[in-house]
């Protein structure tokens, strides 16, 4: 499981401890944290594996902790308490039933969001209806950051060349590219508990425009054929 921070001191201790117990690794990427984001990591779970996250940005944090992470299941997760990890059981069983990679999704009956403007839903909407035009799917969900997926699949979404916020869009089109498995799952995204997020809507709203135009001038491939040594 990976999850970024920057200054959430304050949000760790309603969210790690809900981590459910099989959860093998649990990586903080810290994001240069100016309170005792890290220390506080270390004492609600000495476990944890920390990693310095190397440049700014949403999508930077997660590309360093895919590439610290062992495990076969890759689970990323925000720290400001909005998403449940207790979720997550269900992500793993999509996964273990044969979904490449799993969505979860605020839009889906049994989802909500308590943590959307009306702005961002409408945004949203929009570029979700974009990008069932221009690749096909039927996501109903962009841009949430609760997702799960095999590690052998992480070569094929591209994350390196997503710095931002627009990771989760980028990881999202790049499964329907090679025609990965993909499972959507209603989740329910609660306001964030303490501080102020680090979105910026229409900047990054932008920036995930921009991913989609980039894609869209790419080819996709199929993965499916080589990615099939699993321990299940």
């Amino acid at each position: 499981m990976i999850v970024p921070t920057v200054n959430e001191a304050n949000n760790l201790p309603h969210v790690l401890p809900r981590i459910p117990a099989w959860v093998e690794e649990v990586i903080l990427v810290d994001g240069s944290s100016d309170d005792n984001t890290v220390a506080v990591a270390r004492q609600l779970r000495p476990d944890i594996v920390v990693v310095e996250q190397p440049r700014l940005g949403k999508g930077a944090a997660l590309a360093a902790g895919f590439a610290a992470a062992r495990g076969d299941i890759l689970i990323t997760l925000d720290a400001d308490g909005s998403a449940d990890p207790r979720e997550m059981a269900s992500f793993v069983g999509a996964l273990l039933a044969g979904a490449d990679f799993v969505k979860g999704s605020r839009f889906l009956q049994g989802g909500e969001t308590s943590d959307m403007e009306w702005y961002r839903r409408l945004g949203n909407w929009g570029l979700v209806h974009l990008v069932r035009l221009r690749f096909g799917g039927r996501y109903s969900d962009l841009c949430y950051g609760y997702n799960a997926f095999w590690r052998d699949v992480l070569p094929y979404l591209g994350v390196e060349i997503a710095p931002g916020f627009e990771i989760e869009t980028q990881m999202s089109i790049r499964a329907l590219q090679t025609k990965l498995a993909i499972v959507e799952l209603p989740s329910r995204e609660h306001a964030r508990i303490h501080g102020v997020s680090n979105l910026r809507t229409l900047p990054d709203g932008w920036r995930v425009l921009k991913t989609i135009v980039r894609l869209g001038f790419t080819s996709g491939g199929k993965a499916v054929a080589v990615i099939r040594k699993r321990p299940i």
